[in-house]
């Protein structure tokens, strides 16, 4: 291989490293990648910036405003209120998989799981059910619908985009579907008849390390009148009876790491972790204070609710304290306490540093409750019952939404141009507020799209496609084009579980034209191959956000996924293996 092909060939491994390791942002790698092409010289600077008016990344960011026009309209909530009265968390499982599944195929699944989410786990507490029964299914589910049109997910724009560069025709905005639908009612049938027996069976909605210890953690202060002052903790026995365990105990700025023995005195603050309701019955029986309250600010006579939330993935909470985040000022909310899968905290909880799943337990102001549901940073896992949804915003939602799938499928006006007049239209009919807008739009994808583009290109460039190329088909030999099919598909959805849906549709792109001139066969195919296997990621809870979002909530494992999963994955290949020359043959 030549210099710059090398040169390219680490980039691609370094990149693909950072995204599996997750240990910075996915648009940060992209930037970083970005750099580095230019730096090297791989690509020209205009190329290098050319992904940011590319069509693909202007689609999905208005994407992004047409689904939350969707949200915050409140079209999904009668769905949402008839499916509640569902009792059987089979028949659940199987109604969330039928609803979710065409949404997905134009709304934007993150959105859809978030908004079921909480109904699928009250669901699942009224009917004593794990809700691991139920939630990966839901985010398969949507999965299954984001790949059935043009628009139902990110990774099809692009390779859509991709392909054209390549001379390809453009994609049809339903052209998915021939494959798609025939995948998505097999996934269904295959979660209901098989899948549901390799799902866990005792797994709590938020499993820990030692059941018994309960869900948040703390801070309740010792007033002057209470009945604990002047005895141990030991003395107390607080886990026997009240089945809240201290962690720590907090006087003035020391920390005592073995409070069993200490004397408590006034003033005290004890760091505890136990069920919500059962740390209130203690508050109430001696006298305590909770001290997140006490701190961050009084009630001033306002009305409150408790609000329960979780973090979603790939946000810009994620790494930040509490003191930063500002709830109260921000959202007129105080963090009472935390709940983090798998770890016990031991921090006051201003300085606990926020990871993705994490659950935090709000007391927010009555008037602000709609500030915190409208927080896209956030899933609200338990609110009281909202009605002051406007259903005309909601019509006219979904009659925009309608709209612009008619005029983009009748070719009228082309995919970008119908998706920006209809996140202007919903604008304008107040679907979502004029801040909303930018705040809803997940800039950290639409930075991925715009930043990691130049690497296919230096992939061909470099002559790295060449060789990867002559590669493969040697592996391949003389076996025929649908063997190099299967080869193009299993390498997307490996590097799709390692890297994400759209970096490796970058990748792949090329290379499956390349191997479809190799193997004289027409590179349509081959590009709906890499379409389908990178956006059907099933096998880990990192390879698709939905996934991400669901692992949290659920109490997983990551061998759940992977049990689930590849089963899952492998009939897709199979099916597509048969199914793809039908539709779109190989030999031009």
């Amino acid at each position: 291989m030549s210099l710059p092909a090398w040169t390219t060939l680490a980039i691609v491994v370094g990149a693909i490293a950072l995204f599996a390791s997750e240990k910075v942002r996915i648009d940060l790698v992209a930037l970083m990648v970005l750099v580095l092409l230019v730096a090297c010289g791989l690509v020209s600077p205009a190329d290098s910036l050319a992904g940011f008016s590319n069509e693909a990344t202007i689609t999905v960011a208005a994407m992004f405003a047409l689904s939350l026009g969707i949200e915050r309209s409140g079209a999904l909530e009668p769905l949402g209120r008839l499916l509640s009265r569902i009792r059987k968390p089979w028949l659940l499982t199987l109604a969330l998989m039928l609803a979710i599944a065409p949404m997905g195929a134009f709304v934007k699944n993150i959105a859809l799981v978030a908004t079921f989410l909480p109904l699928a786990l009250r669901v699942c507490a009224r009917t004593r059910t794990p809700p691991g029964r139920v939630l990966m299914p839901m985010a398969y589910a949507a999965q299954m619908g984001g790949v059935c049109t043009l628009i139902g997910t990110s990774s099809n724009l692009l390779a859509d985009s991709l392909a054209q560069k390549h001379g390809l025709p453009p994609f049809g905005l339903f052209e998915f579907a021939r494959l798609g639908v025939p995948l998505a009612a097999v996934g269904i049938v295959y979660l209901m008849l098989v899948g549901r027996w390799l799902l866990p069976r005792d797994l709590p909605a938020t499993a820990t390390v030692d059941p018994q210890v309960g869900k948040y953690v703390t801070e309740l202060k010792l007033s002057a009148t209470s009945p604990l002052v002047g005895q141990t903790i030991a003395d107390v026995k607080l886990g026997e009876k009240y089945g809240v365990y201290p962690l720590e105990l907090l006087r003035g700025d020391q920390h005592l790491w073995s409070p069993r023995s200490q004397t408590l005195v006034a003033g005290d603050v004890l760091l505890v972790r136990g069920d919500w309701e059962k740390i209130e019955e203690l508050r109430a029986s001696a006298d305590l204070e909770l001290d997140p309250e006490n701190r961050y600010g009084p009630d001033h006579g306002k009305a409150r609710v408790l609000v329960e939330v979780m973090i979603k993935p790939d946000t810009n909470m994620d790494g930040r304290s509490l003191e930063e985040l500002d709830f109260q000022r921000n959202h007129d909310a105080i963090a009472l306490a935390i709940h983090r899968r798998g770890e016990i905290l031991r921090e006051k909880l201003k300085g606990v540093r926020l990871a993705t799943g994490d659950v935090l337990l709000l007391l927010v102001g009555d008037n602000a409750v709609d500030a915190v549901r409208g927080d896209d940073r956030l899933v609200v896992l338990s609110e009281r019952e909202d009605m002051r949804r406007i259903p005309r915003r909601a019509i006219a939602a979904i009659a925009i939404m309608v709209g612009v799938i008619v005029t983009s499928g009748l070719h009228l006006l082309p995919i970008p141009v119908a998706a920006i007049a209809g996140a202007v239209a919903m604008a304008i009919a107040g679907c979502f507020g004029r801040e909303d807008l930018y705040k809803g739009i997940d800039w950290k994808i639409i930075v991925l799209l715009a930043a990691i583009l130049p690497l296919g290109s230096a992939i061909e460039t470099s002559g790295l496609s060449t060789t990867l190329v002559e590669g493969g088909m040697h592996l391949v030999g003389s076996h025929g084009p649908l063997a190099a099919l299967l080869m193009v598909y299993l390498l997307t959805a490996l590097l799709t579980e390692l890297m994400g849906h759209n970096p490796s549709v970058v990748l792949m792109v090329g290379i499956a034209v390349s191997v479809a001139h190799s193997a004289h066969a027409d590179p349509k195919p081959f590009v709906i191959a890499v379409a389908f296997a990178a956006a059907t990621s099933f096998a880990t809870p990192v390879g698709y956000p939905t996934n991400t979002m669901v692992y949290y909530a659920g109490g997983y494992r990551f061998s759940d996924f992977m049990k689930v999963g590849i089963p899952l994955i492998a009939v897709f290949c199979a099916m597509s293996m048969w199914l793809i020359p039908i539709f779109w043959p190989l030999q031009q």
